[in-house]
């Protein structure tokens, strides 16, 4: 992603921090990124444009930890626990991820319509974010799909990848519950552990 774009973000994400997007005003993002307010619309368009390549970019983020999770633990049991820790921490520290994640959008978050929007900009990476953005149940699928196929070999019969596949949506369901109400001593990983068999297959 281009410096000026990625600055354009960060400056719109602390922005967002400090008050309600309604009052986030573009001349501002522009200043606090150290460019001007033209390629600020050259890179986005409008407000609205800005508003899809951030929440484009904070979903983007939160899989690339999911990848992360499911890639660097030991066991099933251990990979999935530290998804569903993930998604846990990541939306309690993001408000964006948390409304992503549960679909509560609030007054204070942009909250750009799911379906793609027409297109015109010259900007590959705008073209992206005016695509579908992915709701609550496509995350709960894109988790759980990236899940099965990290944890399952090739050539797994069917029926030990459905098994998986329930137990990786078991844990992002989980996850999803913890978001909305947090868990007392021992947190995500002990209800995680506690939920999944002692043997995950395969």
């Amino acid at each position: 992603m281009p410096a000026a774009r990625e600055s354009l973000l960060d400056a719109a994400y602390k922005a967002l921090a400090r008050r309600p997007w309604s009052a986030v005003r573009m001349v501002d993002v522009a200043a606090a990124a150290g460019v001007s307010r033209q390629t600020l619309y050259n890179e986005f368009g409008s407000k609205e444009g800005l508003a899809r390549a951030l929440v484009r970019r904070e979903a983007d983020g939160y899989l690339t930890g999911i990848e992360r999770a499911l890639t660097t633990h030991g066991d099933a049991r251990e990979r999935l626990t530290a998804t569903a820790e993930w998604t846990a921490s990541t939306a309690r520290e993001n408000a964006l991820v948390r409304a992503m994640l549960t679909g509560c959008w609030g007054e204070r978050l942009p909250s750009p319509t799911l379906t793609a929007v027409p297109s015109s900009s010259a900007v590959p990476a705008q073209r992206r974010a005016d695509g579908p953005l992915p709701s609550p149940g496509d995350f709960v699928a894109l988790v759980r799909d990236r899940a099965v196929t990290v944890l399952s070999g090739p050539g797994t019969p069917k029926p030990e990848t459905a098994e998986l596949a329930r137990s990786c949506e078991l844990v992002v369901r989980l996850a999803l519950s913890c978001v909305a109400a947090p868990p007392g001593e021992g947190g995500v990983a002990d209800l995680v552990r506690s939920a999944l068999p002692r043997q995950l297959t395969p």
